[in-house]
């Protein structure tokens, strides 16, 4: 019996400024961020990108990708229907919030998941850092 439905693997998330198309297909991540450094808060960021790749699956499934603020509130969420025909495919999706305001500093967080299933869960520290001149 051949299966007709088996989870996807998040093979990657990875949070960046910019995501590009070369000819050839592939992309190009640019900026990609581990800590969000800033000079005073509250501060908004016209865009950050989140990019998942998607394998070993097969089936329909929808991908919900959440900013959590430090204080556990939602801030931004996004959800997309991607295919995986057999488990030789890649679903890679990209995500982009805009205007996102950081309050504070602090840990935030970014949620990926499938079907409402938590896949992966990992840390974004916004750290304020005076710029020489100001006061801390």
């Amino acid at each position: 019996m051949t299966p007709n439905r088996i989870i996807p693997d998040l093979q990657c998330s990875l949070l960046c400024e910019d995501i590009r198309q070369e000819a050839s297909g592939n992309l190009i991540l640019i900026g990609v961020i581990n800590v969000i450094r800033v000079p005073q808060v509250p501060i908004t960021a016209a865009r950050l990108l989140i990019m998942n790749r998607w394998c070993s699956g097969i089936g329909t499934f929808t991908e919900t990708v959440r900013l959590i603020g430090p204080d556990g509130t939602v801030l931004r969420k996004n959800s997309a229907k991607f295919q995986l025909g057999d488990p030789t495919q890649i679903a890679v999706l990209a995500n982009m919030f805009s205007n996102i305001e950081f309050p504070a500093g602090g840990v935030y967080h970014i949620e990926v998941l499938v079907d409402e299933v938590m896949k992966l869960r990992y840390p974004v520290p916004v750290v304020v850092v005076p710029q020489q001149g100001q006061a801390a």
